[in-house]
Protein backbone atom coordinates (compact mmCIF):
# COMPACT_ATOMS: atom_id res chain seq x y z
CA UNK A 1 0.00 0.00 0.00
CA UNK A 2 1.38 3.39 -1.00
CA UNK A 3 0.85 6.16 1.51
CA UNK A 4 1.04 9.80 0.64
CA UNK A 5 1.58 12.69 3.00
CA UNK A 6 -0.36 14.92 0.63
CA UNK A 7 -3.56 16.40 2.01
CA UNK A 8 -6.41 14.91 -0.08
CA UNK A 9 -8.47 18.08 0.44
CA UNK A 10 -5.76 20.49 -0.67
CA UNK A 11 -7.17 22.77 -3.35
CA UNK A 12 -10.72 21.44 -2.90
CA UNK A 13 -13.47 24.07 -2.87
CA UNK A 14 -14.90 25.02 0.52
CA UNK A 15 -18.53 24.03 0.50
CA UNK A 16 -19.50 25.72 3.75
CA UNK A 17 -17.79 27.55 6.59
CA UNK A 18 -19.19 29.12 9.75
CA UNK A 19 -16.98 31.74 11.33
CA UNK A 20 -16.65 32.74 14.96
CA UNK A 21 -17.82 36.22 13.94
CA UNK A 22 -20.99 34.71 12.45
CA UNK A 23 -21.56 32.61 15.58
CA UNK A 24 -21.36 35.78 17.71
CA UNK A 25 -23.69 37.67 15.35
CA UNK A 26 -26.15 34.75 15.42
CA UNK A 27 -26.07 34.53 19.22
CA UNK A 28 -24.55 31.05 19.26
CA UNK A 29 -21.55 32.59 21.05
CA UNK A 30 -21.52 35.62 23.34
CA UNK A 31 -18.46 37.84 23.04
CA UNK A 32 -16.88 38.59 26.43
CA UNK A 33 -13.69 40.10 25.02
CA UNK A 34 -14.11 43.67 26.29
CA UNK A 35 -14.86 42.48 29.82
CA UNK A 36 -12.09 39.87 29.55
CA UNK A 37 -9.54 42.59 28.77
CA UNK A 38 -10.44 44.25 32.07
CA UNK A 39 -9.59 41.04 33.95
CA UNK A 40 -6.23 40.55 32.22
CA UNK A 41 -6.96 38.45 29.15
CA UNK A 42 -4.97 39.43 26.08
CA UNK A 43 -6.87 37.29 23.56
CA UNK A 44 -10.58 37.24 22.64
CA UNK A 45 -12.91 35.31 24.95
CA UNK A 46 -16.46 34.16 24.24
CA UNK A 47 -18.88 31.72 25.82
CA UNK A 48 -21.63 29.62 24.34
CA UNK A 49 -25.21 30.85 24.55
CA UNK A 50 -25.91 27.95 26.90
CA UNK A 51 -23.24 29.10 29.37
CA UNK A 52 -24.48 32.68 29.04
CA UNK A 53 -28.11 31.78 29.82
CA UNK A 54 -27.27 29.32 32.59
CA UNK A 55 -24.40 31.04 34.39
CA UNK A 56 -24.21 34.70 33.44
CA UNK A 57 -27.56 36.10 32.41
CA UNK A 58 -28.89 37.67 35.59
CA UNK A 59 -32.20 36.29 36.68
CA UNK A 60 -34.73 38.79 37.97
CA UNK A 61 -34.32 37.60 41.56
CA UNK A 62 -30.51 37.75 41.42
CA UNK A 63 -30.65 41.40 40.40
CA UNK A 64 -32.19 42.03 43.81
CA UNK A 65 -28.93 40.68 45.27
CA UNK A 66 -26.93 43.26 43.32
CA UNK A 67 -25.92 40.89 40.57
CA UNK A 68 -26.05 41.73 36.90
CA UNK A 69 -24.63 40.28 33.68
CA UNK A 70 -21.42 42.27 34.14
CA UNK A 71 -20.80 41.03 37.69
CA UNK A 72 -21.59 37.44 36.79
CA UNK A 73 -19.33 37.68 33.70
CA UNK A 74 -16.47 38.93 35.85
CA UNK A 75 -16.97 36.00 38.23
CA UNK A 76 -16.69 33.57 35.30
CA UNK A 77 -13.67 35.39 33.82
CA UNK A 78 -11.78 35.65 37.13
CA UNK A 79 -12.50 31.97 37.82
CA UNK A 80 -11.20 31.04 34.38
CA UNK A 81 -8.12 33.23 34.76
CA UNK A 82 -7.35 31.60 38.11
CA UNK A 83 -7.70 28.12 36.58
CA UNK A 84 -5.35 29.09 33.73
CA UNK A 85 -2.78 30.45 36.18
CA UNK A 86 -2.93 27.22 38.21
CA UNK A 87 -2.08 25.29 35.02
CA UNK A 88 0.86 27.23 33.53
CA UNK A 89 1.65 24.50 31.03
CA UNK A 90 0.36 25.14 27.55
CA UNK A 91 -3.09 23.60 27.19
CA UNK A 92 -5.64 23.89 24.43
CA UNK A 93 -8.46 22.66 26.72
CA UNK A 94 -9.02 23.24 30.42
CA UNK A 95 -11.79 22.00 32.70
CA UNK A 96 -12.76 24.25 35.62
CA UNK A 97 -15.61 24.77 38.07
CA UNK A 98 -17.70 27.90 38.48
CA UNK A 99 -19.69 28.73 41.61
CA UNK A 100 -22.74 30.86 40.92
CA UNK A 101 -26.28 31.54 42.13
CA UNK A 102 -28.92 29.70 40.09
CA UNK A 103 -32.34 31.00 39.07
CA UNK A 104 -33.81 29.79 42.38
CA UNK A 105 -31.25 31.80 44.38
CA UNK A 106 -29.39 28.63 45.35
CA UNK A 107 -25.61 28.28 45.20
CA UNK A 108 -24.59 26.04 42.33
CA UNK A 109 -21.30 24.63 41.08
CA UNK A 110 -21.00 23.82 37.41
CA UNK A 111 -18.19 22.24 35.45
CA UNK A 112 -17.10 24.21 32.40
CA UNK A 113 -14.62 23.70 29.61
CA UNK A 114 -12.42 26.41 28.12
CA UNK A 115 -10.95 25.70 24.69
CA UNK A 116 -8.16 27.76 23.17
CA UNK A 117 -8.12 27.43 19.41
CA UNK A 118 -7.78 29.38 16.21
CA UNK A 119 -10.14 32.23 15.47
CA UNK A 120 -11.30 33.38 12.04
CA UNK A 121 -7.82 34.68 11.17
CA UNK A 122 -6.00 31.78 12.90
CA UNK A 123 -5.39 33.97 15.97
CA UNK A 124 -5.73 32.36 19.43
CA UNK A 125 -9.19 32.69 20.99
CA UNK A 126 -10.83 31.14 24.05
CA UNK A 127 -14.35 29.72 24.11
CA UNK A 128 -16.03 28.72 27.37
CA UNK A 129 -18.65 25.98 27.12
CA UNK A 130 -20.32 23.12 28.92
CA UNK A 131 -18.29 19.88 28.87
CA UNK A 132 -20.85 18.35 26.48
CA UNK A 133 -20.50 21.19 23.95
CA UNK A 134 -17.89 21.50 21.23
Amino acid sequence: MIQSNKNPFEGAPIIYSYTRKQAIEDGVLVDLTEWAKETGFTIPVACTATVWHKCIEAQQNSENLGECDLVRSFVLLWTLLGAIRRHPESLDMLMFELNYIDKDNKPETIKLKAVCGPGDQSEPVITVMLPSED
